[in-house]
């Protein structure tokens, strides 16, 4: 197994061998700071490994540079004249990421015209939100919806004791371009709590590892810190005592964390405290955290899921896909320059398939943020391989106010990730789930790139430049077989509940949270028209509110999201609802199993260690799809009374 420094944890997508490029030349660093001596530490440790040297002057053929050249923070320069290459950066973070540009270039960075290319980041923070618990929750663990192990930075009720592996983490992230990190769960329990206060000494010390690879932290915070914390009978935030209370609790973080980023909060949302209980609006609270932070330059990023999980599922006006906008549109321009609302990129909750938020198209005065959950919480747990990367781009390039208006990706401030990380070897439990970390971040970084182009750099660091062509397709339509053969044309959930792996199409049905496909015996479907359903279409402007409305323009992937239609609806591509049930997930199957029959015939090729735990989870990917299979065309066989038009085994 390809390890960093000290051989103790996988290198991902930085092994040796990715660096061989850089460690084979004569490589000179200038500059000074904390982050340049990390650049000048990594390429000390690769010329170690192959020979190359650190040097002075004229003779290096790789100059990797800090001075006055105009460039912002995170920018650089990357120049070939035919002979040498250069990085040239106003700071060591812009050099860093320099640095790591050459590397994912490799020999090419070296070759081919002369040229200059500026680089800069598209959105100025791209950030990973954990959802760790300091201390093991026993409900959610260590980690909240993680698949991953542990926590990496929490152990045994304390901040651990040995940040080697923060380290290795935090090279991981600022290789792919992300900047910030939350470092524990957005759902905020009493010991959490703490970190606030008389524990941040211990968010401290993770700030210190993280800040040496260019990686601000922030740190998730209960509305409710006054009570809990500060003895107050009230968090109302309006309340002066409340103000100047969260006014001392920011100077002392700041104290502490000089570069801290400041605070993530989710409020009114699953029981979490918020400003509702003293009438005030979620415009108010955050607020009241941004005129704290202000004077430090932090930010709050304030989540926007918000929604009644106290549901009457007999009641077919109420439409938690309405919720975020309902609540949120309305308050666009009253939030201060120091708040960032925190989007989900769907109305839901991270479904295989869900539409963009309309939430997104309606902010033209308010900074916002883009959230996706790299971990598979309703995407495979990191138990099935899933790449995300085409779903998240699709979000990115989709256009709220049509083709001549700018993209989601153009419009956002910030692009935030729910970790999938953990102490697993192997960082992300399947090895290939350390794909989609990769892609969220140079995705963050330039939210228009080609999502493919970013596989093929994942996979040329990962495994080098052999023959990964069905590695490739394998994950490139992994996305799409996960879809087929869980939840159809949009309708999501479906999935049981609490835990959230495996099949029950009536697991969330009857339940207060919100999820429900309304299946009976005529047909399938949510219709949220403005004409006879919830009127959730209404919420996007045009051309999308058109296209929703109309079961005959509402695209085939999220007809059953929109409407509800007969099982006998003849889709675009020609099939029935029905058959396109049965077609699919048939086909899900078989190509989970032709994804098993890719990754068996990679033995020997990839390491050992991480070829058994692929191939453990290939077995059990196909399991669960053929479970999923039979589920769900049972279920709606039984519904419908139609069968099979090619007659194959439904239960």
């Amino acid at each position: 197994m390809s390890s960093v420094s000290g051989g103790r944890f996988d290198a991902a997508w930085l092994p040796v061998e990715a660096f061989r490029a850089v460690g084979v030349r004569r490589v000179g660093v200038r500059g000074e700071g904390g982050v340049v001596e990390s650049v000048r530490r990594e390429v000390r440790e690769v010329c170690g490994w192959f020979g190359g040297r650190e040097v002075g002057g004229g003779e290096a053929e790789l100059v990797l540079e800090v001075g006055e050249v105009g460039l912002g923070d995170e920018e650089f320069l990357f120049e070939f004249d035919g002979e040498r290459a250069g990085v040239r950066a106003s700071g060591g973070v812009g050099l860093l990421y320099g640095f790591f540009h050459v590397v994912r270039l490799g020999e090419g960075a070296f070759e081919g015209p002369v040229r200059s290319e500026l680089h800069s980041p598209a959105l100025p923070l791209r950030m990973v939100d954990h959802w760790d618990n300091v201390a093991v929750h026993p409900v959610m663990g260590q980690v909240e919806r993680g698949y991953a192990g542990g926590s990496v930075f929490w152990a045994d009720g304390e901040a651990r004791g040995d940040f080697g592996r923060v380290r290795a983490y935090a090279r991981l992230l600022a290789s792919c371009g992300i900047n910030a990190v939350a470092v524990n769960n957005v759902n905020v329990h009493a010991v959490e709590a703490r970190l606030l206060t008389e524990r941040i000494g211990e968010v401290a010390q993770i700030a210190g590892v993280l800040r040496e690879y260019g990686i601000r932290t922030h740190l998730s915070v209960t509305f409710a810190a006054p009570i809990v914390l500060g003895g107050l009978t009230t968090a109302d935030p309006l309340d002066a005592d409340v103000r100047e209370w969260w006014a001392g609790a920011v100077r002392g973080v700041y104290e502490a964390i000089p570069d801290f980023g400041g605070f993530v909060v989710k409020a009114d949302s699953e029981g979490q405290p918020g400003p509702f209980a003293y009438g005030r609006s979620h415009a108010d609270g955050a607020n009241m955290l941004a005129a704290a932070l202000a004077p430090y330059g932090g930010t709050v990023h304030w989540r926007a899921f918000v929604y009644d999980h106290r549901q009457d599922w007999r009641d077919r006006t109420t439409d938690r896909a309405r919720a975020a906008y309902d609540h949120f549109a309305p308050l666009d321009g009253e939030f201060a320059e120091g708040a960032v609302l925190q989007v989900k990129h769907g109305p839901m909750d991270f479904q295989v398939r869900e539409p963009v938020s309309p939430v997104l198209g309606a902010l033209p005065r308010t900074r916002f943020a883009v959230e996706v959950q790299a971990t598979q919480e309703y995407t495979g747990q990191q138990r099935h391989a899933c790449w995300l990367g085409p779903m998240w781009s699709e979000v990115l390039t989709f256009r709220p106010h049509g083709e001549q208006g700018p993209s989601v990706g153009e419009l956002a401030s910030e692009l935030v990730a729910v970790s999938n990380v953990g102490d697993d070897p192997f960082w992300t439990g399947h090895p290939l789930a350390q794909a989609n970390l990769y892609t969220f971040g140079r995705l963050a970084w330039q939210p228009s790139a080609d999502p493919l182009d970013v596989l093929d750099e994942w996979l040329r660091l990962t495994f080098g430049d052999g023959d990964l062509g069905g590695l490739r397709t394998l994950l490139a339509g992994s996305w799409a077989a996960y879809e087929k053969y869980t939840a159809p044309l949009g309708v999501g959930f479906m999935v049981q509940p609490g835990h959230h792996y495996g099949p029950s199409v009536d697991g969330y049905e009857y339940s207060p949270w919100g999820t429900y496909h309304f299946a009976d015996r005529d047909g399938v479907g949510v219709d949220r028209s403005v004409a006879t359903g919830t009127g959730y279409a209404g919420q996007y402007g045009p051309p999308w509110a058109s296209v929703y409305e109309s079961v005959e323009s509402c695209p085939d992937e999220l007809l059953l999201f929109f409407h509800h239609v007969p099982y006998g609806h003849v889709l675009k591509s020609g099939k029935t609802v029905i058959q396109h049930i049965y077609d699919t997930h048939f086909e899900g199957v078989e190509e989970a199993e032709e994804a098993r029959r890719v990754w068996a015939g990679l033995k020997g090729v990839v390491d050992a260690e991480r070829f058994a735990r692929g191939a453990e989870r290939f077995e059990e990917q196909v399991r669960s799809a053929r479970e999923w299979r039979d589920q769900v065309n049972s279920y709606f066989f039984r519904k419908s009374g139609v069968p099979d038009e090619r007659g194959r085994v439904i239960y």
